[in-house]
This record gives structure tokens, C-alpha cells and sequence, in this order.
């Protein structure tokens, strides 16, 4: 078997797993983000997920684990997007606790120190390349999140193989490893982008959808869970069992019309760049 495009298990058998996604960790004194959770709520989650016998792999793991048909009963995989600091302050340590690994989605051109962008804005405090490095040495995966954070779906096609590549390549040459895939930012994506991935040399893309990861899926849309502020532990505890809450159904009817939305767009933006090109316009 292989996991070229989507992963197989063993005929009969139903497989799905919760693969959560994070964006930061930290109180309303430092972040108002609504997809951020604070430390004490993260602490719960995870002593849930310990308690009630669940074990973690990292998303590079998880293909392959379905593919071959591996047991993944209570398996869960924690990710988290853009890279921001207090991964290295406030997750990390809980999870080691735990002994529990994760994927951290690396947004290059947003790490702290990182002199290959000048004058970017960055949304908050992020990580920095030695805390970057420290991290991938304490087994926590290093994926790719892209170079600036666009929704790939509407860029060009040059933009999009620099955001690819060059994140890849940057992310790569700091720590001296393979980089094995990306989540997409905003989870935002479509067939260029997914073919471009895969082209670039990833080996899978992690998308939203807030649905359970199953060997069906399209290695390079992996759907995750959205783990959010408002987050209680009781919607948790349905989420990672595979009950479908009232915010996840929410969350997939906006997903839904935001892909209306976007593939609309990026048709009319196609059709004024070929316009602009018949006129001579670059």
C-alpha cells in the first residue's frame, strides 16, 4: 500500500481520528484571540486526553499509521498553526508532562528573529528560530504554514511557488531536517495548491473542515479539529470521542460558504489577470 493520495486501512474497519488544531496558548492579559486557549483550559485538555488513555502522534505519523492499518483507538494528534511563542513557554512544557509529542506549523517569514522578511507584521510575539530549534529537539514535529500567511487559494501562481518552496526550503536549512508537510493557512486551499504541495515535496497538507481525520482522506486535505477559546471541556471531551457538537456544525456550514465564496473569487481574479494580459498590462 502506499499513501500517494489517500490513506488505506483493513476492509471493514473505521478509523477516525481527532487531529485538533491550536493557534496560541495564553490568557486574555496577553492575547484576545478567540482561537486562543488559555494555559489552565490546556492543562485540562490534555489531562483529559491522558487520563482517558489517549496517545499522541504527530501528523507526519498519522498517514502512514493508516495506511498500514494500524490500531488508532484513543490516538490523537495536536497541532498548531503560525508559530507563536508561547508554544515554547506554555505548551511545551504540559505536553512533556505528559509525554504527549505535537506538529507546530511554522510560519517562516513570522519567526521572531527571522531576517529574510524586513518590516513584516507579525500577529504577536512568535517563536524564534533557537526556540524553533529547541522544540524539534524535544520531538515536537516542524511543519511548514507558508512564508506570509496568504490564502494560497487566491494568490498567483508565482506567489504561491515562492510561499511553498521558499518556507520549506527556509524552515529546512535552519534546522538541518526534512520539513514533512504543511497545514494551509487559513485552510485555505485547491487543486493548484494541493498539486503544487505535493510537487514542492510535501508529503501531506492539513486543511480545517472540523472533521475527524479517516483513511478516505486526501493526504493533502487532511481535515482538523478547531480548538477554540469558548472551548469547554465537556465540547472537548465530544470532539476527541467523535461526537459532532453545535460549534463544529457551525463551524463546517461557514466552511462551507466561505469555498463558495473563495472559488468565486479566485475565478474573477483569474479573469482580470488574463484581461489585463490581452491588454498588454502586466
Amino acid at each position: 500500500m502506499t499513501t500517494s493520495n489517500a490513506a488505506q486501512a483493513a476492509p471493514g474497519t473505521r478509523v477516525r481520528v481527532p487531529v485538533l488544531m491550536y493557534h496560541e496558548v495564553g490568557d486574555r492579559t496577553q492575547t484576545n484571540s478567540p482561537l486562543a486557549v488559555t494555559p489552565e483550559a490546556f492543562a485540562d485538555q490534555l489531562a483529559y486526553l491522558d487520563g482517558a488513555g489517549f496517545r499522541t502522534v504527530t501528523a507526519a505519523a498519522l498517514p502512514a499509521a493508516l495506511a498500514a492499518g494500524e490500531p488508532l483507538d484513543r490516538t490523537v494528534v495536536l497541532t498548531f498553526d503560525d508559530g507563536y511563542e508561547d508554544f515554547h513557554a506554555k505548551a511545551l512544557p504540559l505536553l512533556s508532562r505528559h509525554g504527549f509529542t505535537a506538529t507546530v506549523f511554522v510560519t517562516s517569514g513570522w519567526v521572531q528573529d527571522d531576517v529574510e522578511w524586513p518590516g513584516v507584521r507579525r500577529p504577536g510575539r512568535m517563536l524564534s528560530w533557537g526556540q524553533v530549534t529547541e522544540a524539534a529537539a524535544a520531538g515536537i514535529e516542524i511543519g511548514a504554514h507558508s512564508c506570509q500567511h496568504p490564502q494560497l487559494d487566491q494568490i498567483t501562481e508565482d506567489r504561491l511557488r515562492e510561499e511553498l518552496y521558499a518556507s520549506k526550503a527556509r524552515i529546512e536549512d535552519r534546522l538541518g531536517a526534512g520539513v514533512p508537510g504543511l497545514a494551509y493557512p487559513f485552510g485555505y486551499s485547491n487543486a493548484q495548491v494541493r498539486e503544487m504541495a505535493r510537487a514542492a515535496g510535501y508529503g501531506y497538507g492539513h486543511a480545517v473542515r472540523n472533521m475527524m481525520a479517516s483513511p478516505g482522506a486526501d493526504l493533502f486535505a487532511i481535515p482538523r479539529l478547531t480548538v477554540r477559546r469558548t472551548t469547554t471541556l465537556a465540547e472537548f471531551r465530544a470532539m476527541v470521542d467523535g461526537h459532532l457538537t453545535l460549534t463544529l456544525m457551525k463551524d463546517r456550514t461557514l466552511t462551507r460558504g466561505y469555498a463558495v465564496v473563495r472559488r468565486t473569487r479566485a475565478l474573477l481574479n483569474s479573469s482580470c489577470r488574463i484581461a489585463l494580459r490581452n491588454r498588454g498590462i502586466s
